[in-house]
């Protein structure tokens, strides 16, 4: 019997011993001069770090955008990074698609099929048919975007107030799709205050985390408060890609450094 995609995120978690997920945003434009000149060196690069992390990561995440801004170049260079990771780590697509059912259908098919991505990320303001074609495989999961990290989400996801926040909603829409255990939630580390209340509404759906590092959330509460009754992957993008001097030696090692933190 094949596991559904939550079971195969846990289960890899737990054989690596890890819950990080590196975020694969390559922006040439953040490095030194000269060090990412070509589509070629931003490839190189990005297997570099996959080479350097697969033994003890168990995901990625790479952001499409990033790859999408340079047309069907950068795109083929998107595909070939998924390749090359080839089973041996969870791939989530960084996608954030949401659409009408038909729709939807195509882009489950573009990347969960033809290219092969284990997840993706979607937005859910289409409801039901924004998410229903991406859980239509047990094998291939979604995170629904929930409460995310950036300045302005407060704007919309807490609407209603604190009674009834538009993002509790979406948790009970979530959970009631989740009848193939392959949903999960984007819930950023930036809201450790409602943290709680969020995971007393999912309990054992796992989550997401973006937010730590750079944006300024806390690893060691975001990890506290997510693993209380469930799981949940955090996602590491400029923190790992962008320190030190910007090196796979230092990337790898900051990597490293997550890890440790994360197995405490």
């Amino acid at each position: 019997m094949n596991l559904s995609f939550n079971q195969q995120l846990k289960e890899t978690c737990q054989e690596k011993n890890n819950y990080l997920c590196i975020g694969l945003d390559i922006d040439p434009e953040k490095f030194s001069k000269g060090k990412i000149r070509t589509l070629d060196a931003m490839e190189t690069f990005g297997k570099e770090i996959i080479d350097g992390t697969i033994n003890f990561c168990p995901a990625y995440k790479p952001n499409f955008a990033f790859y999408e801004r340079f047309g069907s170049q950068g795109y083929a260079v998107l595909e070939r990074l998924v390749d090359y990771i080839d089973g041996r780590a969870i791939v989530i697509a960084d996608a954030k698609r949401g659409d009408i059912g038909n729709t939807s259908r195509q882009y489950a098919r573009s990347i969960l099929d033809t290219m092969g991505c284990d997840a993706i990320t979607i937005s859910p303001y289409m409801g039901r048919d924004a998410i229903e074609p991406f859980i239509e495989n047990p094998e291939k999961g979604v995170f629904v975007l929930v409460v995310t990290s950036n300045i302005g989400a407060r704007e919309i996801q807490e609407h209603g107030g604190k009674v009834d926040p538009l993002y509790k909603k979406i948790i009970q829409k979530a959970d009631e799709l989740n009848y193939a255990d392959n949903i999960g939630l984007v819930v950023g580390a930036t809201q450790t205050d409602i943290m709680e209340d969020i995971r007393k509404l999912s309990i054992e759906i796992p989550w997401l985390i973006p937010g730590v590092g750079s944006q300024g959330g806390d690893l060691e509460k975001a990890l506290n408060i997510s693993h209380d009754e469930g799981m949940a992957i955090i996602n590491i993008s400029r923190g790992i890609l962008y320190s030190g001097d910007g090196s796979t030696t230092a990337v790898i090692q900051a990597a490293r450094d997550y890890t440790n933190k994360i197995r405490g």
